[in-house]
């Protein structure tokens, strides 16, 4: 299958997902990015279009916490490093206050990397 028409295939699922998926002020919206080698994750208030909360494996705070982890040994492949991820939004989460979420695994299967950072979020205290 060529590049394009997967990508095309994606954003056709994505939009499908996003009709139903709307975050608001109570609960945001948790929207997942997902690229070969990194993962993204932003909490987002649909309503006023702001992002609220941010991070990515690409965040210099987990990028060093990647790093030390990786020395030990404790990081072995991308799925840890999604965990982590996860991990770490829902505690900016929590402290800005923001404690339920909607998921939007933006047009991506539950499965793997997005799987794993979703249950990152919720050992971390996010509810969804």
């Amino acid at each position: 299958m060529r590049p394009e028409v997967k990508v095309e295939k994606r954003l056709r699922r994505k939009k499908r997902v996003r009709k139903k998926v709307f975050g608001t002020p109570e609960r945001p919206r948790l929207s997942v990015f997902r690229s070969k080698k990194q993962i993204y994750a932003q909490i987002i208030d649909d309503t006023m279009g702001h992002t609220l909360v941010a991070c990515s494996s690409l965040t210099p705070e987990i990028r060093e916490k990647i790093k030390e982890l990786k020395e030990k040994g404790e990081i072995k492949n991308k799925l840890d490093v999604a965990f982590l991820v996860g991990k770490y939004l829902a505690e900016k989460a929590k402290e800005k206050g923001i404690t339920k979420v909607v998921f939007d695994r933006g047009g991506y299967k539950y499965h793997g990397r997005v799987k794993a950072l979703a249950e990152g979020a919720r050992s971390g205290g996010l509810e969804f």
